[in-house]
């Protein structure tokens, strides 16, 4: 049987590599990403439908089939604005789980990050926490939560600081051992490969993976 899976945030570093995945496997026979504006991206499965997603509602027929991966986020350089940050984090994830649920979509798959916690006096974690929150609270029947530490890869968008840290956690990541393994770097395609493959897994729950635990996934 072939599978229908939804992207959000396919022009992204994950959602990127993601696409490229499951365009060539056989397990998905049609791929739709909901985009701002069009991906340079042409393949008899893919799908692609430009929205606004402060107007998911309008498109919630679409919301259908297999899996929807919510592969959005942004960072404070992108988006200074709290409101419209929260909006990408936190909002659309939420709005994407609900519509999946009401029209009978078995998995979703959230990326957030290593550390996430409500309660966190830390801004970015807290936000990630409550994202995590309210994604469950929507009671679909297979919920996979992906908390990657530092993730490596090309982003179409150079960020100085992030090229300086990839050199850093080359050093550092061999020290991170036992319960410390969690916080280690992760390479793009690797994670995009962890949540592919566990789409394919029907068991049903709530799944939390840190980094060590994507990393055992082949």
């Amino acid at each position: 049987m072939a599978y229908k899976a939804i992207i959000a945030g396919a022009s992204g570093l994950i959602g990127s590599k993601l696409l490229e995945i499951l365009l060539q496997k056989a397990q998905y026979s049609e791929v739709l990403v909901l985009v701002r504006k069009e991906l340079p991206v042409s393949h008899p499965k893919l799908v692609q439908l430009v929205i606004n997603f402060d107007e998911l509602d309008k498109h919630a027929a679409a919301i259908t089939g297999h899996v929807v991966f919510s592969c959005l986020g942004t960072t404070k350089a992108q988006t200074p604005d709290k409101n419209e940050y929260r909006k990408i984090d936190h909002d659309y994830p939420v709005k994407l789980a609900q519509l999946a649920r009401q029209n009978g979509v078995k998995h979703f798959h959230l990326i957030s990050a290593v550390g996430a916690n409500e309660n966190s006096s830390n801004s970015y974690l807290k936000l990630k926490g409550e994202v995590e929150r309210d994604v469950e609270k929507v009671g679909l029947p297979v919920l996979h939560i992906y908390r990657p530490s530092m993730l490596v890869g090309e982003r179409k968008d150079r960020r100085i600081a992030e090229t300086i840290i990839n050199g850093l956690f080359k050093v550092i990541d061999p020290l991170l051992v036992g319960g410390l393994k969690k916080y280690q770097s992760i390479k793009a395609p690797q994670l995009a490969w962890a949540m592919f493959k566990k789409s394919l897994d029907n068991a049903e729950g709530t799944f939390i993976h840190t980094t060590d635990k994507i990393k055992l996934i082949k």
